[in-house]
């Protein structure tokens, strides 16, 4: 009698017990006032085991506490063997919350919003793209070569679809096939948003990249590493160590540098934009530390906006005759991390420089009022 109580116990608290569990909600806090729009949110996956710890990694979905709709996510590994993070995407809107759950369930197909990979067909590249932009680095195949060039390279797109494959293949991505094109000038400068020493009033640049590594591709994040050989910065011996991460629907990257060299003391260095001959549209902001750049037309090519925002303190910003530069200081082998990228007008989503600037106004005031990850 008493094991047929106990069973009929156990059916009764069973249903609560699986209540409780699908109960538990994750929110997303966004108390700023500022709106949203597809960011990408990374969750610890030790926290998501700690209140799932019967997930099945190949069999869950999020949803949406509200809608009751999936939305998309990834699972972050950073090049690791395990799961660093949860990867979310969501749109919040200013002083509200969004609640996701986690259920067991068969996730939709997610369309391709990121993408990365070495193109050693073209003189060692690395090129990567999102949703809106697409950027490439150059290798060292490249030195010396007549496109030789330093700095980070823009591929504009009007386009949601990944393009680099294809361009690649097709070889004319000088020519717009009708999603977009490379007409962006790097040459010897920092191009869009890269980094160098800046020592002696000049920019001590690195060689092209030597070592790659992919740490995730896709669908909602891709991040890789690029290592550059050591070299003279006129008597400091510097090596650097780049990782570059790009979420879907943003049009800047995430890029942590790390500077090694025999030295106790601060490294000056510099984010820089390529300067045009003629004339465009200036945003220099050092006490916030952002710096765009509207460039003059490019013919019937269209306009590209660029931008930095550092988040390291921005000693003072410089217009030269063929880049800009926002100087700040970085530590010996500490990563310092700043986000940099590029827009174009006929993208249709950002089409004047007011437009480009109050963008990057707000990623920077993002950056300072993170959205809260709260698991209940």
């Amino acid at each position: 009698m008493k094991y047929i109580k106990s069973a009929c116990l156990l059916f009764l608290f069973f249903p609560l017990l699986l209540l409780s569990q699908t109960k538990r909600i994750i929110e997303i806090q966004n108390n700023s006032n500022l709106e949203r729009n597809e960011v990408v949110i990374a969750i610890k996956w030790e926290t998501i085991l700690s209140h799932y710890p019967q997930i099945d990694t190949l069999n869950f979905v999020v949803i949406n506490a509200k809608t009751k709709k999936q939305i998309p996510y990834q699972l972050e590994h950073k090049g690791l063997p395990g799961i660093q993070n949860l990867l979310v995407q969501v749109s919040i809107k200013a002083k509200t919350t969004v609640g996701l759950s986690i259920q067991k369930g068969k996730p939709m197909v997610l369309q391709t919003k990121t993408f990365a990979r070495y193109v050693p067909e073209r003189l060692d590249d690395f090129a990567w793209e999102n949703d809106r932009i697409a950027f490439r680095a150059y290798g060292r195949a490249l030195e010396g070569k007549r496109d030789d060039a330093y700095g980070l390279d823009v591929w504009v797109k009007r386009t949601d679809k990944m393009v680099i494959n294809e361009r690649y293949k097709v070889g004319e991505y000088h020519v717009d096939h009708g999603n977009g094109l490379d007409y962006y000038k790097v040459g010897f400068t920092l191009g869009a948003g890269s980094m160098a020493p800046y020592i002696k009033d000049t920019v001590r640049y690195s060689g092209n990249y030597n070592r790659w590594k992919l740490l995730d591709n896709g669908p909602l994040r891709s991040t890789f590493q690029l290592e550059y050989d050591t070299w003279d910065a006129v008597g400091i011996k510097v090596r650097c160590t780049r990782i570059i991460s790009l979420d879907a629907g943003l049009q800047l990257n995430r890029i942590e540098n790390s500077y090694t060299y025999v030295d106790s003391k601060v490294l000056p260095v510099a984010v820089g934009i390529s300067k045009r001959p003629e004339s465009g549209v200036l945003l220099l902001n050092e006490q916030q530390g952002i710096i765009g750049y509207w460039e003059p037309t490019h013919g019937n090519d269209g306009t590209t906006g660029v931008g930095a925002v550092l988040t390291t303190e921005v000693k003072n910003m410089l217009v030269g005759n063929n880049q800009l530069l926002a100087l700040t200081e970085a530590k010996n082998s500490e990563p310092i991390v700043y986000y940099a990228g590029a827009v174009w007008d006929k993208a249709g989503k950002i089409t004047n420089s007011a437009q480009w600037f109050e963008y990057l106004n707000h990623f920077s005031q993002g950056l300072k009022n993170p959205l809260l990850v709260i698991l209940k």
